[in-house]
């Protein structure tokens, strides 16, 4: 079985997707996949490279995590030079590690040789020490020491993101000589969105937008019309907050700064929605407690990454025990407190989760302050009491209906308020404590509002018990 070429029309790029490889809700179709194995496993590379051919890299990272390792590497030999090392940025780091360890470094050098300055560097960084060296060294001067300029800013920093492509003029150039100098210079940036001034020392004085630099006739000069009301990113500022200035300014491109304050590279809303999107990620999969776990990552890897956290959870679980065993003599006289207490517990955790992840969203966005942080506390407090009054109503009649006992029906009620109200407080003073603390909130927090939750929850229904009805 094979899959034929296509005949793709003149002046086609590599964003043109083969109309049946996917369905009408955007996944591949197992059968577009299928053929494509069937050419792997065949090793009929001319099926293989014209199935892949015209894929815009995303939709070749799509088919990379779809075949297993094997057939990873056998894809990526079969297509030799027209492999594109673009496909790489878009797929798991497990995938990428593991396809980098199998291609030879002679092949990667060649690889992001073609690359964006911004997307050879998130491939190389993932690479040992001394593979990086060998594949910089077979690079030519310029793009060698580009990269490696980047590579020596902190991971996941502005620097490691940006681009080095882009277009720097004089402020006393006109209009018509910065045209003529973009219609002659051969190696400037395929897409950019402004056009960045400098001073002889190579810093920042200004921008120009291509809007306003489109509409600006050929006489007017360059220092007339730039904006020079610079935002700036330094290099060495973490990618969070520089995505976190592209939200607050609207921005579609900025520049980058080193400790010099010298123009060293720029950064663009793609890779800032790439952030965005990873920082998003990764505070969703720490409040769950799994770490940088990844949907390609093995079982060794997986379980490393989620046995921490559960290790955790197990120490505040068997807090809970003791909270438990202290009352074993009232729960021995009244059996249905074992079978009502769970639901307190219960309650008041899923109660902290939800103000927790609220708090943990908005300090990472940046959205809780010292302003506003006694008012969210304030208000989590009073929804915490609105919820447990509501709670306790509903299963005080629940529980006087069960167990025809009004005094059991009160007690818990009671303990579902006390429990809620410290759900709240406890989903919000928790992150703000750990953050102050410099302990990432997204990580630190579940383990211990859940206990928060479990301890209050079990001493304040047994305890009620212990005093009111035995």
């Amino acid at each position: 079985m094979t899959l034929e070429p296509e005949t793709k029309p003149p002046g086609s790029n590599n964003t043109t997707t083969h109309p049946e490889m996917r369905g009408e809700d955007g996944h591949l179709h197992r059968s577009w996949i299928e053929r494509l194995i069937a050419n792997i496993e065949a090793d009929n590379q001319a099926a293989v490279a014209a199935a892949m051919e015209g894929l815009h890299p995303s939709e070749s990272g799509d088919v990379l995590a779809a075949l297993n390792a094997e057939q990873r590497r056998a894809l990526v030999r079969q297509l030799g030079d027209r492999f594109d090392f673009e496909a790489l940025t878009e797929v798991d780091e497990a995938i990428r590690v593991g396809l980098m360890e199998e291609i030879p470094n002679a092949d990667i050098a060649r690889g992001v040789q073609d690359l964006d300055n911004d997307d050879a560097v998130f491939i190389l960084e993932d690479l040992e020490e001394p593979d990086r060296a060998e594949i910089l060294a077979a690079l030519p001067t310029f793009e060698r020491l580009s990269l490696k300029r980047s590579l020596d800013f902190p991971e996941d920093s502005a620097g490691r993101r940006m681009q080095t492509d882009f277009i720097a003029i004089p402020p006393f150039w006109s209009v018509g000589q910065t045209i003529d100098y973009m219609r002659t210079q051969p190696d400037l940036p395929d897409e950019f969105y402004q056009i960045y001034v400098v001073d002889p020392g190579y810093k920042l004085v200004g921008t120009i937008a291509l809007d306003r630099f489109l509409r600006s006739s050929r006489p007017q000069s360059i220092a007339d019309i730039m904006n020079t009301n610079i935002i700036e990113v330094a290099a060495d500022e973490d990618q969070e907050e520089a995505a976190r200035l592209f939200e607050q300014y609207d921005l579609l491109e900025a520049g980058v700064v080193d400790a010099s304050k010298r123009l060293v590279g720029v950064l663009a809303i793609d890779d800032i929605v790439d952030v965005i999107h990873e920082e998003a990620d990764e505070d969703f999969r720490r409040l769950a407690g799994v770490g940088d776990e990844d949907v390609a990552d093995n079982v060794w890897d997986t379980l490393k990454s989620r046995l921490t956290w559960l290790a955790v959870n197990l120490v505040t679980a068997v807090l809970a025990s003791m909270v438990i065993g202290v009352f074993d003599a009232t729960i021995e006289q009244m059996v249905a407190l074992a079978v009502l207490m769970p639901i307190v517990a219960s309650m008041g955790g899923n109660a902290g989760t939800q103000t927790m992840t609220v708090t943990v969203r908005a300090i990472a966005t940046r959205h809780l302050d010292t302003f506003n942080a006694s008012r969210m506390i304030t208000r989590e407090g009073l929804v915490g009491a609105a919820n447990g009054v509501v709670f306790a109503l509903v299963i005080g009649v629940v529980t006087l209906v069960w167990f025809d006992d009004l005094r059991l029906g009160v007690v818990i009620g009671v303990a579902m308020i006390i429990n809620l109200v410290a759900a709240g407080l406890s989903g919000i003073l928790i992150p703000i404590a750990l953050d102050k603390m410099r302990i990432d909130p997204a990580i630190a927090s579940s383990a211990f509002v859940t206990a928060v939750t479990d301890v209050v929850g079990f001493f304040a229904f047994l305890g009620l018990a212990a005093i009111w009805l035995v």
